[in-house]
């Protein structure tokens, strides 16, 4: 299964839906589990995310219709989950579509800068920073 045809209104009516975060974990990690993974000569340190614990890597690709097209991957289940909520905020977005979406509205909306640890949550503003450069 792929992420394809889910999106982050889908996402954030999953996470009302459910009630702990034992099961939004769960959830996050599940949806990590749907990303096609990057080739091995993608995970090269030009493509790697600074500030992240864990090992993250992400790959942006422009159509001819200038719409930028995100892959990523992550050592870490729980970060690949996150990785892929990022990738559905941002993926298939002009760089202004990009640069005008607030991500961190978002992230808020989901709890989860308030239930991620201090580490984890510096990592996932990593993310969003990057793919925002990279759109710059």
């Amino acid at each position: 299964m792929s992420l394809e045809n889910t999106t982050i209104v889908e996402i954030l009516d999953t996470f009302e839906f459910l009630d702990d975060w034992e099961e939004r974990y769960k959830y996050i990690i599940d949806l990590g589990k749907k990303l096609t993974p990057l080739a091995p000569e993608e995970m090269v340190d030009e493509n790697k995310v600074r500030g992240c614990q864990s090992q993250v890597w992400l790959v942006a690709e422009t159509d001819v219709d200038g719409k930028i097209h995100l892959r990523g991957d992550s050592d870490a289940f729980i970060v690949k989950g996150l990785v892929a909520v990022v990738l559905l905020i941002f993926s298939g977005k002009t760089a202004a579509e990009i640069q005008a979406t607030n991500a961190k509205e978002i992230l808020d909306q989901m709890g989860l800068s308030a239930h991620l640890s201090p580490l984890r949550a510096n990592g996932l503003f990593s993310m969003v920073e990057r793919i925002e450069r990279m759109a710059a």
